[in-house]
């Protein structure tokens, strides 16, 4: 993905973009985009690196997302997902909704208006 177009991407102050990396590495990417009038957080633009899917990035992303908008105030937050995209769809389905983001040796997705992947 393009420095530049992730960069236009942030340009909106209701956008909050946050990256999943190991070390130095962007590993995934995705946004919480803030309605306070609607009260409601959306989950967008989640990409993870093509390299590492199949590894339960996606649904690390998701669930960090949604810990975070939970976090900031919102009552509804939600994602719109095409029904043909499986992964997305994979990524959305947790065992336990409940369940924290795991531990591991990833650094989290510290809150970055400059993040780009990889």
């Amino acid at each position: 993905m393009p420095e530049r177009t992730v960069s236009e991407w942030q340009q909106d102050d209701d956008v909050r973009a946050h990256v999943l990396v190991d070390g130095d590495r962007p590993l995934a990417y995705g946004e919480l985009w803030f309605d306070t009038e609607e009260n409601e957080a959306e989950l967008a633009r989640l990409i993870v690196d093509p390299g590492m899917r199949g590894q339960g990035l996606g649904r690390e992303l998701v669930r960090g997302l949604l810990a975070r908008a939970v976090k900031a105030g919102f009552d509804n937050v939600f994602l719109r997902v095409h029904p043909d995209n499986g992964r997305a769809l994979g990524a959305t389905r947790a065992r336990d909704s409940r369940s924290s983001i795991p531990a591991s040796r990833r650094t989290g997705m510290p809150p970055s208006r400059s993040a780009t992947p990889g």
